[in-house]
């Protein structure tokens, strides 16, 4: 799935999320706020951080009718109290998306500096070594983690299961081999799709290198075991033409570990499930 395919997912989940937030309307807004009064509001951060969201939040505003001015790109860094998004309208409408426009940005400027972080961590270590997310996003909250992940410089990973073949230890559990697994996947998916596969042995990456794996994710490895495994690999002409991908047990604080053992992905469920929430303002003021 591309950015621009995602975009109009995106648009049609914005609008469940203000149906559930509106419901039959805003009773302290309409009770309050003459219909006829207008309003402008400004979005910034109160940290410095990374740009993410701000489309969203756009597109939350124009559904209720508002004008809306985007100042800075997603991916940016960006300083505290700089202004990202101007809002002009009905200010019941500018109340009415201001906590959803908080929340999605929020949370997606949260997710992408963490990223920018992590990355620029693994980088000073192994300039090739890509960071990339996991499928533990909230859910309804996919598209928008994942895009996320995209503006902190980080790889989003396969979007759902019809990505990509990822074998993992309970589908090995079900299968009587390795080599049994993948013989099963390529003859099931078309030349198009790419198969990956979960190992916790050296054995068991052996394997599914000489069987033709495209991915070969060592799961739960500790750093310096993983660079032994692969000098091993390396001696018997399976590191070459292939992608071996660390994951689980990577933390923010050990994922450079991961890339100066030469891994060429590191994924890391922690990008999305225990990020903090930038700290986003939307100031709004009445227009005479």
């Amino acid at each position: 799935m591309n950015m621009d395919q995602m975009e109009y997912r995106i648009r049609d989940r914005i609008k469940e999320f203000l149906d559930e937030d509106i419901g039959y309307g805003d009773i302290t807004s309409s009770t309050l706020i003459p219909e006829e009064q207008t309003a402008k509001g400004t979005l910034y951060f109160k940290e410095p951080g990374i740009t993410s969201g701000l489309v969203e939040a756009a597109i939350v505003f124009e559904i209720l009718g508002c004008q809306v001015t985007v100042h800075s790109k997603d991916g940016e860094t960006v300083k505290e109290k700089q202004v990202l998004l101007s809002v002009n309208g009905h200010a019941r409408a500018l109340l009415m998306g201001e906590r959803l426009a908080l929340n999605i940005v929020g949370r997606m400027a949260g997710i992408a500096t963490q990223t920018t972080k992590v990355v620029n961590s693994v980088k000073e270590k192994n300039h090739k070594t890509r960071v990339a997310a996991t499928r533990k996003t909230l859910p309804g909250m996919r598209e928008f983690d994942k895009r996320a992940v995209v503006h902190g410089g980080g790889d989003p990973h396969r979007f759902g299961l019809d990505d990509c073949v990822l074998i993992k230890d309970n589908h090995l559990e079900l299968v009587p081999s390795v080599t049994e697994a993948i013989k099963r996947a390529r003859d099931g998916i078309s030349f198009t799709k790419m198969v990956e596969i979960e190992v916790r042995s050296l054995e068991d990456a052996e394997e599914a290198a000489r069987e033709g794996a495209d991915i070969i994710m060592l799961d739960n490895i500790a750093a310096p075991e993983i660079k032994e495994w692969l000098g091993e690999l390396d001696k018997k002409g399976l590191r070459e033409g292939f992608i071996y991908e660390a994951s689980g047990g990577i933390t923010f604080e050990n994922a450079a570990n991961y890339a100066a053992a030469g891994v060429d992905i590191i994924s890391m469920g922690a990008l999305t499930h225990s990020v903090r929430s930038l700290d986003v303002k939307f100031e709004i003021e009445m227009v005479k």
